[in-house]
């Protein structure tokens, strides 16, 4: 059920017997010294596919450049402004709202995106209620996999203090098991990165974690745990989208 494998007239299809839509949201930036770039937007890719395969819904294609301006003193990290995030969103939105889509549920992986996407809903919202004649309803919901109760159990039960809030194992897990090319062997040093807050510029971020890392300990990742991370995303995914769904 994903929306670059469709047609146009499957498409029509699904909007006969339902009006949601599932969009993958993350950030294209370092994390650390074993994770891939890709995480923020592998991690809820997966976890969206993997439902719509399960339950049906249709999935719209990953936005995976976000809001990482902080880690742009490491190679490869790619951010988008502000206000052209906020952008992207609301023609996104608005082009699902052209078709009948009546509920839009942003599936995020990355902190950082949560803030302007926000924005971008307020941005979205208010132009529809300024209209006249009045537009239809539109619901937009934000779900951060990485804060669902189950993925954040699992977390502590295997890592405790060494979960740490950047490149942190259950993330780099989940990212290993949805590309396991990724999977790398790379010691840590020191073990637990420092911790602070990454409200800063690129290079402050820089100087406070010189590789990468707040707080955690990847090299406690595993392609296994990130099985494990899966299932309790998608449950913790499929629980808030339903409830989405039935309760707007």
């Amino acid at each position: 059920m994903r929306l670059q494998h469709a047609t146009w007239q499957e498409v029509e299809a699904y909007l006969e017997r339902a009006r949601g839509i599932i969009l993958p949201i993350g950030s294209t930036e370092q994390h650390g010294p074993n994770g891939p770039m890709g995480t923020d937007a592998l991690c809820p890719e997966t976890i969206a596919w993997t439902l719509g395969e399960r339950h049906g819904v249709l999935v719209g294609p990953t936005q995976a450049i976000g809001m990482a301006q902080h880690h742009l003193a490491f190679p490869g990290s790619l951010t988008l402004r502000p206000s052209t995030l906020v952008a992207v969103l609301r023609d996104t939105i608005a082009s699902l709202a052209h078709h009948g889509f009546t509920h839009v549920f942003l599936l995020n992986g990355h902190g950082g995106n949560v803030a302007t996407v926000n924005a971008a809903f307020a941005e979205v919202l208010s132009e529809r209620s300024l209209q006249r004649p009045p537009a239809g309803e539109l619901h937009l919901r934000l779900f951060n996999w990485f804060a669902g109760r189950r993925g954040r159990e699992l977390a502590d039960s295997l890592y405790g203090e060494a979960e740490g809030t950047h490149a942190t194992a259950s993330e780099v897990s989940l990212a290993w098991h949805a590309a396991p090319q990724t999977v790398r062997d790379v010691a840590m040093s020191p073990r637990l990165a420092p911790a602070g807050s990454a409200q800063c510029d690129a290079h402050t971020f820089r100087r406070r974690f010189p590789d990468g890392r707040m707080g955690s300990d990847p090299s406690l990742a595993s392609a296994e745990h990130g099985a494990r991370f899966l299932e309790a995303g998608v449950e913790d995914a499929w629980e808030a989208y339903r409830a989405f769904v039935e309760d707007a």
